[in-house]
């Protein structure tokens, strides 16, 4: 049975190379296209040639972190309906809040499984699945 989030493009932001390739791997085993980023200026850059169809954006990072990241996607008309998943190793109720108000629709404690991954991209890709 194909599923309504079959080859999705997701894009994964975060500056641990572990985390990256694992959900690479986890996203290409549930079928999905996957672009990755290093760090927000990486994904704004991605998101500008690529258009994904979901972000997981890790919120500590480098230069720009993931809510300066996503507070410019949602502020971009072109960007803003697409759904962004914080990834954090905090499981904190200010950085949901904070997510939040930045934009994102999700929060996603790392380090996540395979299951929650793929059920984060398969919550927000039906969701958001052919508005463009």
């Amino acid at each position: 049975m194909v599923s309504a989030t079959s080859a999705l493009k997701v894009l994964v932001v975060d500056d641990s190379n572990t985390i990256r390739r694992s959900a690479e791997i986890f996203l290409k085993q549930g079928g999905h296209e996957v672009l990755l980023a290093d760090d927000g200026f990486d994904a704004l850059a991605k998101i500008n040639d690529y258009q994904p169809d979901l972000i997981f954006c890790d919120i500590l990072m480098p230069r720009l972190d993931g809510y300066q990241t996503c507070a410019i996607i949602k502020r971009n008309a072109r960007f803003a309906g697409i759904p962004v998943v914080m990834l954090s190793s905090k499981d904190g109720v200010f950085d949901k809040a904070r997510g939040r108000m930045v934009g994102s629709q999700d929060y996603l404690t790392k380090p996540f499984t395979k299951d929650q991954l793929l059920q984060a991209v398969q919550q927000f890709g039906v969701q958001f699945n052919g508005v463009s």
